[in-house]
């Protein structure tokens, strides 16, 4: 995929998508992935985070429409679901995998016309067996990542993948120490397979 000056790139998830971004400057892209794959873009690209910390999907539909479709882009990228799954076992608060899927979809159907469409596969690596239990929910999850991401016609990256292969090269602990939030590699592996699905040459270490 070619990138331009006329391209806008908005990222909207979670956390791991936020990292610290200054709300007050929209120019602000954190510290993570999405400032790694700004900085391999041509300079004349647009690159907007629209992360925002503890948000599950329905988060996310609720700010759509102002956050994504308000900003008139021309690739979105979305990566989200991790809390869906952790709310339920810290909190107790349920997020049925169909509810989740008809939220994922609807946003990506209102969209999916507009511009071109990225779809990041959320993610885990156990810190421990309380962490695993967490998979259970978290397998289905992904799936119906999968689903939504296909019939809409969306780029997958499948970052859960990703992680995976890179904690079998440098233990889990180096790419997430709490299973969740990716360390400076575990963002730099995010940023890569993005890079890597969107065709663009993936920088030299």
């Amino acid at each position: 995929m070619q990138f331009t000056q006329d391209d806008r790139l908005v990222f909207i998830g979670d956390s791991v998508t936020d990292t610290g971004r200054d709300r007050e400057d929209p120019a602000s892209l954190g510290a993570g992935y999405v400032r790694l794959i700004a900085e391999a873009l041509p300079a004349s690209a647009t690159v907007v985070n629209k992360g925002v910390n503890g948000h599950r999907v329905q988060d996310l539909e609720a700010r759509w429409a102002r956050d994504v479709l308000g900003l008139a882009p021309t690739v979105v990228t979305v990566l989200i679901g991790i809390n869906d799954t952790w709310r339920r076992y810290d909190q107790g608060l349920h997020s049925p995998v169909p509810e989740f899927e008809a939220s994922l979809d609807r946003v990506l159907a209102v969209t999916e016309k507009r511009c071109a469409l990225f779809v990041m596969t959320p993610f885990l690596l156990p810190t421990g067996p309380e962490q695993e239990a967490w998979l259970e929910d978290l397998g289905p999850r992904i799936e119906a990542v999968l689903r939504a991401a296909t019939a809409h016609g969306a780029t997958i990256v499948r970052t859960d993948l990703a992680m995976l292969r890179a904690a079998e090269a440098h233990g889990a602990a180096a790419l997430a120490p709490d299973g969740v939030h990716p360390s400076a590699l575990g963002h730099r592996v995010l940023a890569d397979a993005w890079l890597t699905a969107a065709g663009v040459r993936v920088p030299s270490p």
